[in-house]
This record gives C-alpha cells, structure tokens and sequence, in this order.
C-alpha cells in the first residue's frame, strides 16, 4: 500500500472545466440522497408493492462486513507505526509511467478487462444468452446476419413464440431497438457472438481511462479509477453477458470522452462535438431511455456554450446533424417494421402504458410516484452489494467523497445532472430491472468509481498530518478488497454459474447423438406457458395476457381458452369473454400443486382429468423452447407441445417422425432426451387422461 502520489503540476486543469467558487451544496446534497436510498429501507417503508425483504440479511452483511475491513485496517495502521508494513511512494514509479505513457496503460488495463470478461462469459455465463432480453437480441442479431429486418411469421406463431418477439402482419422481429443486437451481428458473423460483449466492455475500460486521466488532475486517482473501473464486479460480470446496457455504457463513455475534449478549452470542437452527437445517438438506438437521460445535458451545455461564444454554434450543427444519423436509422427501421417510424416495437407489443409515466402498467398493476421511488430505493440498495462485492457496502466511498468535496468540475457537475435524469426517467419506469445487478443503473457505474477513488486522496486533502487515518483508510480497503476475493467474489460466481440451469443446456444435442434427422420434435413446456402462447393465439394483447394469467385459476383459463379456441373467437371478443375471470383474483394464490410457481390456482377450486394431467406432466419435468431460437436446428424442425393443436403440425408436416422431447427427470436443469410417438397415438393422448405411446 501507498500514499496517493500528487499529481504533476505541470499539467494543467483544462479551463472548462475549471471549478466552481461556490459552497459545496450540490455535492453534498447527492451524497445525503444517496446515503439515503443506499442506506435506508426507504421501499420498505412505502408499502406501495416492492420491498427488500432481504434488507435484514445485507445490514448484518455490512455491519460484519465493515466491522472486518474497519478492525483490520486499524490494527494494520497502528502497526505500521513500529513495523514496516507501509513503504510510502510505493506505487510512485507505476503511476508515473501510466501518466506518460497513457496509450500503452489503455491497452493494458482494456487486453486485461477482456480475457476476464471474455473467461467470465464463457466459465461463468456458459457463453450463452441466460436472460430472455439477451435472448430475443441474439434472435434479431441472427436476422440481421442474414440481411434482413425480420423473418416471415410462422403460419402457427403459438408454437415457436416467446415472450419478446413480435408475429404481426407476416413478420417475426424482436421487440428491442435495433442497435443492440446490430452490436452482436460481427459476433454472430464469427460463430462466437458471446465475446462481443467482453469486446466492448474492454472498450469501455480504454474510454475509462481516456476520460479519467483527463479530468483528474491526480495521477494515482486516475489510474486507480481505471483499475477499479476495469475489475469492478458489475462491470465485469456485465461485460460477460449478451445484454445490452454494455453496448450503451460503451457509446456513452465515447460521448463523455468527446465532451471532455470540447470542454478543455474555449476553441470550437465540432470535430468531438459531432463524436458526441453521434454516439448519443447510437445509445438512442439501443436504450433510448439511458440516452435521453445523458443527452439533455450535453444538449443545454452546448447551448449555453454556444449563446456566450457565438463561435461554438458549429459544435451545436454538429452534434444535432450527427445524432440524427443513427437516431434516423432506427427511426427507419421502425417503420418498416411495426409501420410507424416513431411507434417503437415494444410499444407496439406491450402497448402505449409500456412507457414512462405513472399509470396502469402492462402487467395489470398502477405505476404510482410511490412505487417509482421504493424502485429507486431497491437500484441503490443493491448497488451496495454488486458494485464491488467488498466486505463494506459499495457506496460508502462515493458517499464520502462527496460529502467531503468542495466544488465540482464542469466534467463532475454533466455527469452529476446526468445521473440525476437517469434516476429521474426510471422513477418513472414501471418494471424493475434487474439482472446481475440492478442493470437500469449500471450507467451511473463510471461515475461511482470515479469518486470512489478519490475518496482517499480527498481524505488526506481535508486531513493531511492524520498520517494513521490515511493509513487506517487503505489498509481497511484493503482487506475490504480481500474480504471480496476470497469469500464475496467467489460465492457471487458460483452463484451466478448455477443459475438459469435450463437456459445452458443444448436442446439439439439429443437429436444430434441419436442421429435423428427430418423430424418434428415436440417440446414439453409447462402448462403455464402453454396457456399464455394460446392466449396469444386468440389475440389476446401481452399485457391482457399476463393481467390474466397472474390473476386467475390455471384451470380456469384451461377450460376458458379451450372453448373459445373451439368456438374461433378471437381478439376483442376473447379478451371480453375471459375477462371475468379476473373476480377471483384477490384469492388466487401461486400454485401449490404444480412445480412452475408462476401458476396461479383459486383455492378449494376442483380441477377435472385435463387439469390433473397437466399438472401431472408439469410434475414429470418441463424444459424450454425459447434457447431453440438461437440453436442451428439442422434438418429438424422444433415447435412448443399445445396436444390438441399439433394437429396443426402434422398436417403441416405430414410423414415426419414425431417425438417429444422433455427432461429426464424433474429437477431444473436436468438432461433432456426424446420419446419417438407413434402419430396414431396422439390422437389418443389428446382425449382427456390419454397418454402418447411410444413406437
């Protein structure tokens, strides 16, 4: 461990962003907020429909934790005073060849960050899409591998469809924006779209360090902040997976590197301002939400850049005519997909309440200013957690070093404004995202890290003969650090490996063993699934469907549906038929006596031999359609198992071998294998109580 080394103070501060004058309100104002929602239960406090049932369980982590890393850190301080353990300017020579040779520090720390992203993708993450967002995104980037837009709809969407892709007027195209999976077409290109991911997340580690050793006038603050940055776990694991938010901190960083650029001096900069425009633009057309939230400052600091130095106007044209090009081409690609160029394909599968604001959300619930904030309360208190997965809570440097900060650069206060509309855009976000971490604000990662570093060099600024507080300080982040590598960091990954067990396996692979070819493979999904896909088949919109599948009786909606499927009625009228079944729905709990949990069942409700026999089938074992979409079916064809409608199938692939394939046994995750049917037979199995019979 070492003091931080003091920064060269030859190199100069760019004049943009000089500091401001005034009391350090704003600072300290967004570390009393974060504090606040990174500390307090605030969401269990509300009652409003989410909370942290697990806040108990973490507090007791933290305060071991801290208790831990704060005790070991005193002791280690107190020695160092009579024993060597602190050699001063350690670090010194390192730091120093960092500052002059920043080009080659880059390619380090960004060569570094992708062989542990690229070995988390492929060890930890099995290199396959586990989320159904990374999923749907591979499905769109195989199509645009192909040259197209979209594929021709399936003539019976209900035996392919998932929950993200879109069937409507003849076209199959996934719900996303199109930039993200545009992202992974060299991947898939390649045959190995699993390292893209690792590739741009190595790419954001370099703009990282681009920015920082820019805007941090402390050369160890800096090369600390790219090191952290590089080997945060949310980065890391985040860089590892198919999901989208990657490409979009890259594009964003690109922006806040531009930014940097025109702020270091009072010359025009259309050249960086154009940059800027264009990677903003970029992120519209993969997460149009992050970026609003990063555009409205940099619009209004151009602007005002712009009226006091007439001069700047060019930077303005600039950035507006390079943000239009990416914005236009998905503009574009809206419209010749769902028809309109503004009305965007979730929109369209999930209807209007799909955006920001407070109302009925698409899956039944209200989104009120309540539920919005115990959303933000749980983003920041998991960000305690898997920010860094140290032994003390993830913020509490970034907090500190905001309370202790006495003014903010230019660079500071957009990235502050920034975060602040990023916070403010998803408290008005129905849906709680969450995947390896709270992923709607993995974009306030830079930031965090940022001022997570500078927390001890501001430590030693407010206090500079506390030589043992200083000491205390890094040795507790230390063993922090420690805390994270050996029990932490290890428990997440195993976490995380034996997570999503169905998404990993390789549903071809019992077709390709038995050597079977030209033939029509069943998939055994469970009933619930099967009930929302034949919801979908009548029309019934996706947030209807999912109101009503959370709210009623599985066997309820297995009759309902049945007989509606018999009687062709379709779209408005269905939803009106099966509408009623709602009454029931403060009663309805999650099943008891099927193992898919998202089952609802009506207690004392008496279910009859075709409700018996699904749930009997559930209890058999269940596996997945949705990782097929992704998989090269060879010679086969793969479609969901609906009984009575795969006549449908065999009519429209008549003289094909038919089997079912379904897990060997009922445990998640377990291997799966096929059962040749004899086609007279599912006739049989499709009265109620009948069973197929093997050939």
């Amino acid at each position: 461990m070492s003091e931080p080394i003091p920064s060269d103070s030859s190199e100069p501060i760019p004049s943009d962003s000089s500091v401001t004058t005034a009391a350090p309100v704003v600072p300290r104002a967004v570390a009393l907020v974060v504090g606040i929602l990174g500390f307090l239960p605030v969401a269990n406090w509300i009652g409003a429909g989410h909370e942290a049932e697990w806040y108990g369980t973490v507090v007791s982590e933290w305060l071991n934790g801290s208790l831990i890393a704060v005790g070991g850190g005193v002791v280690l301080a107190i020695l160092s005073r009579h024993l060597p353990l602190w050699r001063a300017g350690l670090w010194a020579g390192l730091v120093r060849r960092a500052h002059h040779r920043p080009a080659v520090t880059g390619a380090i720390l960004a060569a570094t960050a992708f062989v542990l992203y690229a070995a988390i993708a492929r060890f930890v993450l099995s290199a396959r899409p586990l989320f159904i967002d990374e999923l749907s995104q591979l499905f769109q980037a195989r199509v645009f591998a192909q040259g197209k837009l979209w594929l021709d709809a399936p003539a019976s969407p209900e035996f392919t469809s998932i929950l993200h892709i879109l069937n409507v007027g003849g076209k199959s195209f996934s719900q996303f924006p199109p930039g993200g999976p545009l992202m992974l077409v060299p991947g898939v290109w390649l045959g190995v779209p699993w390292l893209v991911a690792p590739a741009v997340g190595a790419a954001s580690v370099a703009l990282f360090w681009g920015i920082v050793r820019r805007i941090e006038s402390r050369h160890a603050v800096a090369l600390g902040a790219g090191v952290l940055f590089a080997c945060a776990p949310f980065v890391a694991f985040m860089s590892g997976s198919h999901m989208n938010h990657v490409s979009a901190l890259m594009w964003i960083l690109v922006a806040i590197y531009a930014l940097t650029r025109q702020m270091a001096d009072e010359t025009p900069h259309p050249g960086f301002a154009a940059l800027c425009g264009f990677a903003l633009g970029a992120t519209a057309s993969i997460r149009p939400v992050d970026a609003l939230a990063f555009a409205l400052p940099a619009g209004l600091w151009m602007l005002v850049r712009a009226v006091r130095r007439p001069r700047c106007w060019t930077e303005v044209i600039a950035a507006g005519v390079a943000l239009a090009i990416p914005a236009i081409g998905m503009l574009w690609y809206n419209a010749r997909t769902t028809g309109q160029p503004l009305l965007f394909a979730y929109v369209q599968l999930w209807g209007r309440d799909h955006g920001l604001g407070f109302h009925r959300a698409p899956w039944g619930f209200a989104h009120t200013p309540a539920r919005g904030l115990e959303l933000l309360s749980l983003y920041i208190l998991r960000l305690q957690s898997y920010l860094f997965e140290a032994a003390i809570p993830s913020l509490t440097l970034a907090v500190a070093a905001l309370a202790l900060a006495r003014r903010l650069s230019a660079i500071d206060r957009y990235l502050v404004a920034s975060a602040t509309c990023l916070l403010a855009l998803y408290f008005a976000y129905w849906h709680d995202g969450f995947y390896l971490g709270p992923r709607f604000v993995f974009l306030l990662v830079p930031m965090l890290v940022l001022w997570s570093a500078r927390c001890p060099a501001l430590i030693r600024e407010r206090w500079p003969s506390a030589l043992v507080l200083q000491r205390g300080v890094w040795y507790t982040l230390g063993v922090s650090a420690a805390v994270a590598l050996v029990v932490n960091l290890p428990f997440r990954t195993k976490q995380y490996q034996n997570g999503l067990a169905a998404m990993r396996l390789d549903y071809t692979a019992p077709a390709r063993r038995a050597g079977i070819r030209n033939s029509l493979i069943l998939v055994r999904e469970s009933w619930g699934t099967q009930l929302v896909v034949r919801m979908w088949a009548l029309g019934v919109p996706h947030s209807d469907t999912e109101t009503l599948y959370r709210g009623v009786d599985a066997c309820a909606l297995e009759a309902a549906i049945t007989k509606l499927e018999q009687e062709s009625s379709r779209g408005t009228s269905a939803v009106k038929r099966l509408t009623p079944l709602l009454r029931d729905s403060s009663r309805v709990i999650r099943s008891e006596i099927s193992p898919d949990r998202t089952e609802r069942m009506l207690p004392g409700a008496t279910y009859g031999p075709v409700c018996q026999q699904r749930v009997r089938e559930d209890r058999d074992g269940f596996t997945l359609l949705a990782p097929l979409l992704v998989q090269d079916w060879d010679s086969n064809v793969y479609a969901r198992d609906l009984h009575a409608r795969d006549t449908l199938l065999l009519d429209q692939y008549p003289g094909r071998p038919v089997y079912l394939m379904k897990p060997i046994n009922s445990e998640i995750g377990a291997a799966l294998h096929l059962l040749a049917l004899a086609p007279d037979s599912l006739h049989g199995a499709w009265r109620p109580g009948g069973t197929a019979v093997e050939r």
